[in-house]
């Protein structure tokens, strides 16, 4: 602000209304959506550990262990080949069990945190629509929306 204002710099230029406590008009400002976020993150996180953490494994081993992978389990099926096969096993749990923990965990929170929003949004809708169409109704054909 110029040195000559007659107003402060930390004064607002106009009278701040009352202001009440509104719940979060955005679906990422919810609290139970980052709630819901951290369910989700903290099973990934572990997910991705266990399936690249075993084919790094893997890896490391056939590089810098080449005699034990060779080693013969039963016929020719050797130590390297199981393990080998073993990562499918390894993805597939781990699929099966990120699906599990949607269904159970995540889902549920994401369509109680659905609803409730539903349920909010329609209320604050039911709240403004007399106060917007007190004097005109909405016509047929404009989508919701009032022509100018």
């Amino acid at each position: 602000m110029p040195e000559y204002s007659p107003r402060r710099e930390d004064t607002p230029p106009f009278p701040l209304p009352h202001i009440e406590q509104t719940p979060p008009s955005r679906i990422s400002d919810h609290p139970e959506f980052h709630s819901l976020r951290r369910a989700q993150r903290r099973f990934g996180i572990r997910a991705t550990i266990l399936s690249v953490g075993g084919f790094l494994l893997y890896v490391l081993l056939s590089s810098f262990v080449p005699a034990v992978m060779n080693q013969p389990l039963f016929g020719r099926l050797t130590l390297g080949l199981t393990l080998g096969l073993g990562q499918f096993v390894v993805m597939g749990v781990t699929a099966w069990c990120y699906v599990r923990h949607m269904r159970t965990r995540v889902d549920p929170l994401a369509r109680g945190l659905r609803s409730r929003l539903y349920e909010t949004e329609s209320r604050r809708a039911r709240a403004a629509a007399p106060a917007q169409g007190a004097g005109q109704p909405l016509r047929h054909g404009t989508r919701g929306f009032r022509t100018w």
